[in-house]
């Protein structure tokens, strides 16, 4: 599918609905139903550090950071509407941030070497070039700087409920295969009255881009949160769901060398 369609066609559709997603899934959450950075930790102390979050959205993940102390904001989103969210929403909280509005995979004028954590909160799997994509993450780091993101987990998207045929009720609660693993290709979702298009990436398929950007992975977290998984009675079809396989998946990498021209 060719790179500039799916471009433009995500594109559209986070221009048409920037508010309808407002907020949502913005640290300290890292997914639905998932474990939290109140539970992990990932970050640290943030204090004086220069942050740069791919797909920042509506800023709410910035200006988490801002309220604890960062000392520079960046974010970039290829959405003009989500960055005039974001701009807005940070403003009216005494913040700002150097927000650029561009896909991820596009030179920008982002400094090299320059920043401790680079991060982006269920964003990374909108790139159209992976590896390329965590090549300019691991320019802008300094060594030994912190690269976190979040996004589905493949198996999400592999795995749904065994439904009736002729309706739409689920039979014996019963999970059932219906996609490949392996198919990395791109699909066309329906959301909204609208479309988005993504492809379902591997596990190995991230593992090994941030090897060849120069990162050493320091831990992967596909850990559905403990309220989800002792909930029981009438509960909704995705946290069943997320009951007996991981929604989520979510990796903190290490830059330890330099492999960008």
């Amino acid at each position: 599918m060719n790179r500039d369609e799916i471009l433009k066609t995500n594109k559209h559709y986070w221009d048409a609905y920037a508010d309808l997603w407002f907020g949502t899934t913005a640290l300290p959450t890292y997914g639905v139903h998932f474990v939290t950075e109140n539970e992990l930790h990932l970050f640290g102390d943030v204090s004086g550090r220069k942050m740069l979050e791919i797909c920042c959205g509506s800023g709410h993940s910035l200006k988490y950071h801002a309220d604890r102390n960062a000392g520079e904001l960046w974010g970039v989103d290829f959405s003009h509407k989500q960055l005039e969210n974001a701009r807005q929403y940070l403003s009216e909280n005494g913040y700002n941030a150097n927000l650029i509005c561009s896909p991820m995979e596009a030179d920008m004028d982002i400094p090299k070497d320059y920043f401790d954590f680079v991060y982006s909160i269920y964003g990374i799997g909108w790139t159209t070039d992976l590896d390329g994509t965590f090549q300019k993450i691991a320019s802008y780091l300094k060594k030994d700087g912190v690269f976190i993101f979040s996004w589905h987990h493949p198996l999400n998207y592999c795995i749904a409920w065994s439904c009736d045929e002729r309706r739409d009720v689920i039979e014996n609660n019963a999970l059932v295969m219906n996609k490949s693993y392996f198919d990395e290709s791109y699909f066309r979702m329906p959301v909204d009255g609208s479309e988005i298009l993504l492809c379902n990436r591997k596990i190995s398929t991230y593992v090994n881009a941030l090897a060849k950007a120069g990162f050493v992975i320091e831990q992967m977290v596909e850990q559905t949160d403990e309220a989800t998984m002792q909930a029981e009675g009438n509960i909704s079809d995705k946290a069943k769901k997320a009951k007996m396989l991981p929604i989520s998946v979510l990796f903190k990498a290490r830059k330890i060398c330099s492999r960008y021209k």
